[in-house]
């Protein structure tokens, strides 16, 4: 492509006001062009079933969102038709705003970041969103609460929320699942890079082993393995920063089925992997040289523990209160649902 699709959350402000003013239309872009490097900031054009209209990939660390966002998401589709116009939660917690133009882009883009939240690198071969536990905060059986977690990764991943050119050119997309208690809600085993609770045997302070390679795709399905790495909290963001890095410079880029990182694992061996992104980490994080341990055993190990459902309502941790789980039907709301 003559353009990286790097800068297209750049690149969408400029689309977006040369529609709005007369300028041009949708049509009289390059459209293929367009289509491909506008995934880069979350625009994915329905061509065949809604042409000149797009869908909206958000980033919603951890899937905390609020009834403010809920508003916002509700008046950002419902100015158009309602068979178009619609909001869908994802399987990896995160907003999809369907039935958008392009040139409302801008004020959503900007209502979505003055909100805590964002839509770009969101497609294409970048970081996805981050998962975490859907009851953090609330939990009874909460090991390590994950929502600051999973928020300060994103921050790394896309420069909080306005883009980062340096992760955008990974050989394939990424996924990140941080869990928070023993029923691993986040499914770290079908992740990339999946982060465990686990106490330290020596000091009991609460870290996470890490687990790595797990996918799911049409050739392959595949489990994560451990990496035989214990992180402190406070090392879990440079620690995934080092991993992208080293997925970024070492990765396959020839066969896009076998580009994902396990295949990189796989081909150096995990000896050797984990040996390069130890060096990175420590070069890199001179403060921090010396801080990935082995993974730590877990004390619970041997015992059983029966994983629990989540609809209905619960007590929480807090004395007094609880939370409801609910099912939304395939995911879809309506805009009128949403506030």
């Amino acid at each position: 492509l003559a353009k990286c699709g790097s800068m297209a959350f750049k690149e969408v402000h400029e689309f977006a006001a040369a529609i709005r003013e007369g300028k041009t239309t949708w049509e009289e872009l390059d459209i293929d062009d367009a289509d491909i490097r506008l995934k880069w900031s979350g625009l994915f054009h329905r061509r065949k079933r809604t042409p000149g209209r797009f869908m909206m990939r958000l980033k919603v660390p951890n899937g905390i969102v609020t009834s403010e966002h809920m508003r916002f998401f509700a008046d950002s589709v419902g100015r158009y038709p309602a068979e178009v116009g619609v909001i869908d939660i994802t399987t990896r917690q995160n907003i999809q705003l369907r039935g958008l133009e392009l040139q409302d882009a801008t004020d959503i883009i900007d209502g979505l970041q003055s909100r805590g939240l964002s839509n770009v690198q969101t497609g294409m071969d970048n970081v996805r969103n981050l998962v975490g536990n859907p009851i953090a905060g609330l939990d009874p059986h909460e090991q390590i609460d994950t929502r600051q977690i999973c928020k300060d990764i994103d921050n790394m991943i896309t420069n909080h929320g306005i883009g980062n050119p340096a992760m955008t050119n990974l050989p394939r997309k990424f996924n990140i699942a941080v869990s928070g208690s023993r029923d691993d809600f986040a499914h770290t085993s079908i992740n990339d890079i999946g982060l465990r609770p686990c106490p330290n045997k020596e000091t009991g302070e609460m870290g996470f082993n890490v687990i790595v390679g797990g996918y799911f795709s049409i050739k392959r399905v595949m489990e994560s393995i451990p990496m035989n790495v214990w992180l402190k909290p406070d090392d879990v963001v440079p620690f995934c920063k080092t991993m992208l890095e080293v997925f970024r410079d070492n990765g396959a880029r020839g066969d896009r089925q076998k580009a994902r990182l396990i295949w990189l694992i796989e081909d150096m061996g995990m000896e050797a992997f984990k040996s390069l992104v130890t060096k990175e980490f420590d070069a890199a994080n001179p403060s921090k040289a010396g801080n990935l341990l082995d993974a730590q055993p877990e004390p619970w190990a041997g015992t059983t523990w029966e994983k629990r459902d989540l609809l209905g309502v619960h007590a929480q941790k807090q004395e007094g209160k609880s939370f409801v789980g609910a099912i939304v039907p395939v995911g879809r709301i309506l805009p009128d649902e949403a506030r």
